[in-house]
């Protein structure tokens, strides 16, 4: 009978220690960004405040395409136009039929008197792209591996093509102006949270476990019967409203852009901070994106330095994406699967990194 008591109680214990590690999970997750908001309140500075407000659009972004690269293991290059798509689509929505007739001379008729408020407009803006990405992304959901690659990128032209010459909805390759401001770092700090919660809750769930089931083994799920398609599909609708979501969030807090913001350069960015921060986790894209973003800034810093620029030889001019690249190449060398691996980040792994601290110490000081 004792043996059968503890027998029963085992998987209690991991179930309870599981749970344990997830919820600690949020608390980092959310504690961090919470910190980060307000040490930057406190603060206060203009500089300051605007580089964090970026990394938290940038934060809600990258968790956005962990949702579908993360858990299929495909490389995903559209994720960036839909951002796009998102951010001209909240914008009509949110635009005042006056702007419109100066920003979008030649918008179509039916769309000119709508003027929503902030919020129905960014919400509007993120349905739209996951609506599109619903439609076109649905028979793609049938490649993988090299195929997916480079259907990827054969989308991410196409819609670039589309908002660089539907002159009607985007101005053109022209840059689109008069959008009023409504993103500030409360309003991105809130929307990275709630990112955060929707990611880990999808890929807790069981659609999500259904994904990286596929995504560990192809055959092995069809053959236990997952519906690799559909499953992929719910991933790209979700991964696709978020990409529109940041990207209403940006267009919002910038007021005015073009259509290369939302092509090869954001791209290599947001893909970088989730592979080198780990695209299997949700700790992976938030501690990518924070380290990227510093490092990155960092370097754009010294580039438009022209004290420091003139002790490099040759200029700094692309000093930032040469760092990058070289950053991006060494980790995949080194540790392809990012800084956070498989495991996302719980209390368990900052009681062993302060146990790691205090031996260090102890050693120090006993030498």
């Amino acid at each position: 009978m004792t043996e059968m008591a503890t027998n029963y109680r085992t998987p209690s214990g991991a179930q309870l220690r599981t749970r344990l590690s997830q919820a600690s999970t949020m608390l980092l997750l959310l504690g961090g960004i919470l910190l980060i908001f307000l040490i930057t309140k406190g603060i206060g500075s203009l500089l300051l405040t605007r580089f964090v407000t970026e990394m938290l659009i940038q934060v809600i972004l990258v968790i956005g395409l962990h949702v579908f690269m993360g858990n299929t293991n495909i490389l995903w290059f559209p994720h960036i136009g839909f951002m796009g798509i998102g951010a001209y689509a909240s914008v009509i929505f949110s635009m005042g039929p006056t702007q419109k007739l100066m920003s979008l001379p030649d918008l179509y008729a039916f769309l000119a008197p709508i003027d929503m408020g902030f919020l129905p407009a960014l919400l509007g803006g993120a349905l739209v792209a996951a609506v599109i990405a619903a439609i076109i992304g649905f028979p793609m959901m049938r490649l993988s591996d090299f195929p997916a690659v480079i259907a990827g990128f054969a989308l991410l032209v196409v819609i670039h093509v589309i908002l660089v010459h539907w002159s009607a909805l985007t101005n053109g390759p022209q840059t689109l102006f008069g959008v009023e401001r409504h993103t500030y770092l409360g309003t991105a700090t809130i929307w990275a949270g709630i990112a955060i919660v929707a990611a880990y809750a999808f890929k807790e769930s069981k659609i999500g476990l259904l994904l990286r089931a596929s995504r560990e083994d192809l055959i092995a799920a069809r053959t236990i019967g997952v519906k690799i398609m559909l499953v992929r599909w719910l991933a790209l609708i979700l991964s696709a409203f978020m990409a529109g979501l940041g990207g209403g969030l940006y267009a919002h807090y910038i007021t005015a852009f073009m259509p290369d913001a939302f092509y090869l350069n954001e791209t290599f960015v947001i893909l970088s901070m989730l592979v080198i921060g780990g695209p299997a986790t949700v700790s992976g894209a938030v501690l990518g994106t924070i380290l990227i973003t510093v490092f990155y800034q960092s370097l754009r810093w010294v580039e438009n330095s022209e004290a420091l620029a003139a002790l490099l030889p040759g200029g700094a001019a692309g000093l930032s994406t040469l760092a990058l690249a070289v950053t991006l190449i060494a980790v995949l060398i080194w540790r392809p699967s990012g800084v956070v691996e498989r495991q996302e980040l719980s209390w368990f792994h900052m009681k062993w990194l302060g146990s790691l601290i205090r031996r260090q110490r102890g050693y120090e000081s006993r030498n």
